[in-house]
């Protein structure tokens, strides 16, 4: 059966590559892969799955199921294909999408003979408001065994965890003085914003290894001489777990609650961005990964790194069992977020990534598939950590 996928997925890499290459050459930021949500569903219909676009209230969300109509576990397969501005597709999101889809077609080469069910999930905007939060608010992943995303990257290393985040912006509200002549009437919102930096900046000795504090001032205010009535600053709060974070989080709000009262200006709190929750590795899963991408040929899996960015894949990881493993494009040296790792995507060395990110997922979901006693395992961690 293991061959049969390999096989299968073989024989679609001329289509796996051309979807790499049609997201690479068409790149959309977030909530505005219109293109990339018509062309992943038109294949994905093509090739038999039933599909549901605008899923969860997001229109660039769909999902894409494939049922053995017998019973067994339901295996989905996330996509991203989200791109950076200026940039492209610097963070492989193409290749994601690709080996997503490819994983879903292997599996779905032998899934009537062993039953169970594919769902392939199209989630936008993961550089930014993080479509994967919704979907994983409203009930998207409900029936769901275990879901899986295979990310390219400068090596292979397992699944490992991400930091939780908050994404807060300050508004200060303030009022407008000439600043040489009668500076004593006005109220500066400016004031306000540095203070909540020097607050911030003073946390930083109090706060744990894992946390990082990190913002800009947006708006600052128009003439150096009018007292700012109006200043912004954004600020991500990240730390390792979601409870760390409710703590920290509330630290980094008094500092802004604090720069109010002391300057006067009142101040507006909201979440520029949704929050991600750490992710959770399924570490049974992730073996079961590792073990058949070294099947394929790979020869060394580094361990994760530790923690410092931070991904929607933390918020599926607390509703249902969930790996985010990096599939090496063998150079070390490459960087993510750069126009050359958008470019490495479509080399050689990116397609060799490609067939085995696909391969691998889709034998690990034919393990889920066949396993009782894997099913088992995964869900008895899964439940610990609840």
């Amino acid at each position: 059966m293991k061959n049969r996928i390999k096989a299968e997925i073989t024989n679609v890499m001329e289509e796996l590559v051309g979807i790499s290459k049609y997201l690479y050459e068409n790149p959309e930021l977030g909530h505005k892969e219109f293109k990339a949500e018509a062309y992943l569903t038109a294949f994905l219909k093509a090739k038999g799955f039933d599909v549901e676009h605008s899923i969860c209230n997001m229109p660039t969300a769909f999902k894409a199921t494939y049922d053995s109509k017998k019973v067994g576990p339901k295996i989905a397969f996330l996509c991203e294909y989200d791109a950076l501005p200026g940039i492209g597709h610097g963070c492989g999101h193409n290749l994601i999408a690709a080996m997503g889809i490819g994983g879903a077609l292997g599996l779905k080469s032998v899934i009537d003979e062993v039953g169970g069910s594919i769902a392939v999930f199209g989630t936008p905007a993961e550089e930014t408001s993080g479509g994967k939060v919704t979907l994983s608010e409203k009930g998207a992943f409900e029936g769901v065994t275990v879901a899986m995303i295979a990310h390219p990257s400068a090596v292979t290393k397992e699944s490992g965890n991400t930091l939780a985040l908050n994404a807060y912006q300050f508004e200060f509200f303030g009022k407008t003085a000439h600043a040489a002549g009668c500076p004593e009437k006005g109220i500066n919102s400016l004031d306000a914003v540095i203070s909540t930096f020097n607050n911030v900046n003073t946390l930083r000795q109090y706060i744990g290894r894992d946390v990082r504090i990190h913002g800009i001032i947006s708006e600052g205010g128009k003439a150096p001489n009018v007292i700012p009535d109006y200043a912004v600053a954004k600020f991500y709060v990240r730390a390792a777990t979601k409870k760390e974070l409710e703590e920290i989080s509330e630290k980094v709000l008094n500092c802004a609650k604090s720069a109010s009262l002391s300057t006067g200006a009142e101040l507006k709190i909201s979440n520029f961005e949704l929050s991600n929750a750490d992710l959770r590795t399924n570490k049974v899963l992730s073996e079961a990964f590792n073990n058949n991408i070294l099947l394929l040929g790979e020869t060394e899996i580094e361990k994760a790194d530790a923690p410092s960015g931070s991904s929607d894949m933390g918020n599926v990881s607390y509703v249902v069992p969930s790996i985010h493993p990096m599939i090496g494009m063998g150079n070390k040296e490459l960087a993510g977020h750069t126009v050359e790792f958008a470019a490495c995507t479509q080399t050689e060395k990116g397609k060799e990534a490609l067939y085995k990110g696909a391969s691998a997922l889709a034998l690990t979901g034919y393990d889920v598939l066949t396993s009782p006693e894997l099913v088992q395992k995964i869900l008895e961690e899964f439940n610990k950590i609840q």
